[in-house]
C-alpha cells in the first residue's frame, strides 16, 4: 500500500515508521524539512519538503497513485483542507485527517471525510484507567466508543452460552481462546474455566458489562 503522511510531527513521525515496519510504501511531507530528522538515518521511506496545501507537492509525493493519505498536521482546519483536496483532486481511496478539537469531528463527517480525535479518545481511555482498571482494554475502535475487552471467564460464567453473554448492539464475545487454540464462538458455545475472551462492547456499556461478569 503507498501512503501519504502530510505532517511530520510525533504522531506523523510515528506513523511512518509503524507503516514502513508494516511493509507499506510511505511518503511524509512536511513544510518544515529539518523535522524529518526526528524519523533518523534509517528511515526506509520517502520525504517531501513543501505545504500539504499544495498540489504540486501532493502531486511529487505521488498523490496520484497513492492508495491512502493521513493529514496528522498541527492544525485542525489544514487537516480538513488536505483531506479533501486529496480525495476530491486526487481521488485517493482512503483519507484520515487527524482533529484536535473533538466538537468538529460531526461537522467534517457530515462532508464524508473520516477523521480522528486523539483528544476524545485520550480523553476516553484515562477515564476507563481511572474507573474500571479491572478490565483489559486491548483496543479502542473509532473515537473511543467502542472497546475490545480482554478477560478470563469468571468461574460463575462456566457452562454458560455465548447468547448468555452478548446483549445485541451493546455486547457481543468475538472470540475465545482454550487450552492454546482461537476460535470464533457460536451463540451456543458453552464457556470452560481458564477461558479467556475477547469482548467487543460499547464503551458506554461497561457497567453493564460489570454487572454481568459480578452476577453468580
Amino acid at each position: 500500500m503507498r501512503v501519504i503522511i502530510v505532517g511530520c510531527g510525533r504522531m506523523g513521525s510515528e506513523l511512518a515508521h509503524q507503516l514502513v515496519e508494516d511493509g507499506q510504501e510511505v511518503t511524509i511531507v512536511d513544510a518544515d524539512p529539518r523535522v524529518f530528522e526526528r524519523l533518523g538515518a534509517g528511515f526506509k521511506g520517502k520525504t517531501v519538503a513543501g505545504s500539504g496545501l499544495d498540489r504540486d507537492v501532493l502531486a511529487r509525493a505521488g498523490a496520484e497513485h497513492a492508495d491512502a493519505l493521513a493529514a496528522v498536521t498541527a492544525r485542525d482546519n489544514l487537516n480538513v483542507v488536505i483531506a479533501r483536496v486529496a480525495r476530491n483532486v486526487f481521488n485517493v481511496p482512503k483519507v484520515v485527517a487527524r482533529l484536535y478539537d473533538p466538537r468538529r469531528a460531526e461537522i467534517y463527517q457530515r462532508l464524508g471525510l473520516q477523521t480522528v480525535s486523539s483528544t476524545a479518545w485520550g480523553a476516553s481511555r484515562i477515564i476507563q484507567l481511572l474507573g474500571h482498571r479491572e478490565l483489559n482494554v486491548i483496543a479502542s475502535l473509532g473515537n473511543g466508543e467502542v472497546e475490545l475487552i480482554e478477560l478470563e471467564v469468571p468461574p460463575h460464567w462456566a457452562n454458560r452460552t455465548v447468547n448468555n453473554a452478548n446483549v445485541p448492539g451493546e455486547i457481543a464475545v468475538m472470540s475465545v481462546t482454550r487450552k492454546g487454540s482461537t476460535f470464533i464462538p457460536a451463540l451456543g458455545t458453552a464457556f470452560q474455566n481458564g477461558d479467556r475472551l475477547v469482548i467487543a462492547l460499547l464503551s458506554t456499556s461497561r457497567s453493564r458489562l460489570e454487572n454481568l461478569l459480578a452476577l453468580a
